[in-house]
């Protein structure tokens, strides 16, 4: 079936699907006529319809004839895609009518950098000598190998402190992401490992052959396999000629292994279009580059065309008028000042309390003061710099009975339940995922790591990894549950029934999950959920893929709003705030050692990304702002003893020329604030009563 339109002729004259955009909004959309054409840069600042606009140039093209099985739309998570194909779908309808949804359903290449590369991975499997029934091991998994490796070349046997496999992997993870040397990255990111260069390259090197023996592959790899095959001239040209229109969401996000991969696959940069805001570069933890950005107008021959979208459709002018304030000073950026038509004569507040304390009772007494005046809880939302510095807020608004939800739960791939079961279907998959196999031997009474890991060896060596699980010779207290673990293993082994298999594996599951876990049955229920997604996918490798490289947010026992009330506040870090936003935002600690973070202010880039993360927290804001300013912090929480505290001064990123844009505020106000009782006339000796009391 042919589904792309060619015949333009059969379009009705009027375009009016475009009608609702702005003026720099269509320009973005209209590049090109709706042909392949030159390298576009979208600067779509904060709240200014940027998923709006990449939405409706995807469907010009669409209308204007492309083919969607040959449209690469990239974005930061599977859910972002799969609402931008539904936005595409409900634009392109005004003008194609029902053929819009045949078309829509071929944008098949729609998703993460990480998904698309797995695809593209296994697609070309054979040119590249993987093997393809890889399967993807997710940060745990990937930490856990690194374990075993490091374990097994001795080095958690040195007699300094070697670093643990989580900082390991991290190390590793930089340096492929950044495309750097180890040392370097070591030196900068991770200065006390810089006597361990040498033996952490031995780590990599043997971590990389534990992989491959395995046959699995980690995150870092669905992007370095991608990059490493673009290489080849022939691979890398049948990879350009596949796709006619690439498209990229969040590009200030992306690292210089996602960019190298951008500019191998177009080179001359024809149908690339990226959409970002330098502005709200702040996931350099994550190796995340701002040159990508800042360099993109001169990267191809071809110049660029940039197109800037500066009108926002979420804030009032007072808010955006502080917001252009702060990042007016950032030393580097695309210039635009962001502007609105929502008029208000409420202008940010810059609020001056004594201690965290007060900040508490201040943002509990205004958050309910709003309430009353009808804006839900969930309308509003205190943001901090670090998820610690919620900590007196959340026991201020437990003690008032305020429910809250704070952001980043437990991940539901997290569980140990969850990883349980995937663990099973992995093995199933890829009987060499040594991780995998440790994993789910050991959910077995009797079997320890000695053991599975001779398992593990038998398996390895086999032809039929099921027969080698028959014939291995159990000891008598493990043979009670060894044979329906292996009637398990053998029938979804050979089964293509799916999802099936997964209710197979979680039957097998349960009685283990009692004797394990205290809290079964609401372990259960995840197991059930676990099964409802999987009948979303075809395929047991696909349900795989998907679920470990964009998983589920949280597991229904730890996270979630509370199960009382329908209404509840919001508390998230701005990292986890960018995209959202709230009537009215509150943000913690707006002084200098929280932001700038103290472990931040020392590169003039990270000192620029603090800036911007300032900048992020104040754009979340659509009515009402509050930076709140602790002029003194307490070690330990030790409020009663009142010699020893900390001074904290504003942030430096609100420069005393930029107070115009604020209303300055004391809190509590010098009438509400109560008056100390004088101070008891009496002297007892404490101390000594104390100690009498044991004598």
């Amino acid at each position: 079936m042919n589904i792309a339109l060619r015949d333009s002729a059969e379009l009705p004259e009027q375009r009016d699907y475009l009608a609702r955009l702005n003026a720099e909004q269509r320009s973005a959309v209209e590049h090109g006529g709706g042909k392949i054409s030159g390298p576009l840069l979208i600067i779509a600042g904060a709240g200014s319809g940027k998923t709006n606009t990449l939405a409706h140039r995807v469907a010009h093209l669409l209308v204007n004839g492309a083919d969607p099985r040959r449209i690469l739309l990239m974005t930061f998570s599977r859910r972002a895609a799969s609402e931008m194909t539904r936005r595409v779908e409900r634009i392109a309808a005004d003008v194609l009518g029902d053929k819009a949804a045949v078309l829509t359903q071929g944008l098949s290449w729609a998703g993460t950098f990480h998904s698309i590369g797995s695809r593209l991975l296994r697609d070309y499997a054979l040119e590249i000598g993987l093997d393809v029934a890889f399967t993807i091991h997710d940060r745990e998994d990937s930490a856990d190998l690194m374990g075993l490796v490091r374990h097994e070349l001795g080095m958690t046997k040195t007699e300094s402190r070697f670093p643990a496999k989580g900082t390991c992997l991290a190390i590793y993870s930089r340096a492929v992401n950044a495309e750097s040397e180890l040392a370097p990255v070591v030196a900068r990111y991770f200065p006390w490992c810089v006597g361990w260069v040498d033996e952490l390259n031995r780590l990599f090197a043997a971590y990389v052959e534990a992989k491959q023996a395995q046959n699995v592959l980690d995150y870092d790899d669905l992007l370095l396999y991608w990059a490493q095959m673009s290489e080849e001239p022939a691979i890398a040209a049948h990879l350009s000629a596949r796709f006619d229109h690439i498209l990229v969401d969040e590009y200030q996000d992306t690292n210089r292994l996602q960019a190298s991969i951008l500019t191998a696959l177009k080179p001359d940069g024809r149908g690339l279009t990226v959409v970002g805001d330098d502005a709200q570069s702040i996931y350099s933890f994550r190796a995340a580059e701002i040159r990508n950005i800042l360099d993109f107008p001169k990267l191809f021959e071809e110049p660029a065309r940039i197109v800037t979208l500066d009108r926002n459709y979420r804030s009032t002018e007072t808010i955006l008028a502080a917001a252009n304030a702060v990042i007016g000073q950032a030393e580097e950026r695309f210039t635009k000042n962001l502007w609105t038509e929502r008029r208000s004569q409420e202008k940010p507040q810059l609020v001056a309390v004594r201690d965290e304390a007060e900040q508490a009772s201040y943002i509990c007494e205004k958050v309910l003061e709003a309430r009353e005046e009808n804006t839900l809880l969930k309308e509003q939302a205190v943001l901090f710099r670090a998820s610690h510095h919620s900590g007196p807020l959340e026991i201020e608004l437990t003690r008032r009975n305020i429910p809250f939800v704070k952001f980043g739960g437990l991940k539901f791939l997290d569980a140990a339940h969850v990883k349980d079961v995937l663990a099973v279907l992995k093995l199933a998959e890829n009987f060499r995922d040594r991780v995998a196999a440790f994993r789910v031997l050991q959910l077995l009474p009797g079997v320890g790591p000695s053991m599975a890991g001779q398992v593990a060896d038998s398996m390895d060596r086999a032809l039929d990894p099921a027969m080698a699980l028959a014939a291995f010779p159990v000891p008598a207290r493990a043979a009670s549950d060894w044979r329906g673990f292996v009637d398990m293993f053998s029938e979804i082994r050979r089964s293509s029934s799916w999802p099936t298999d997964l209710e197979r594996v979680r039957l097998w599951y349960e009685p283990h999950l009692e004797r394990i876990h205290e809290n079964a049955q609401t372990r259960r229920a995840d197991l059930i959920q676990l099964e409802q997604i999987a009948t979303g996918y075809i395929s047991r490798e696909r349900f795989l893929t998907d679920l470990t490289l964009d998983p589920p947010d949280a597991t229904s026992a730890e996270a979630g709003p509370p199960l009382l009330d329908d209404d509840y506040l919001i508390l998230s870090t701005i990292h986890s705030s960018k995209g959202q936003e709230w009537s009215r935002v509150f943000l913690l600690n707006a002084v200098d050692g929280c932001i700038p973070s103290d472990l931040a202010a020392g590169e003039r880039e990270e000192i620029e990304e603090e800036r911007r993360l300032l900048y992020v927290a104040m754009t979340r804001a659509k009515d009402s702002l509050h930076l709140v300013t602790p002029q003194r912090f307490y070690p330990s929480g030790q409020m009663a003893r009142g010699d020893r505290h900390l001074y904290a001064s504003r942030t430096r990123f609100i420069a005393d020329h930029m107070l115009g844009t604020f209303e300055r505020v004391s809190w509590p106000p010098p009438t509400q604030s109560p008056e100390r009782a004088p101070q008891p006339d009496v002297r007892i000796d404490l101390k000594s009563r104390m100690r009498g009391m044991w004598r």
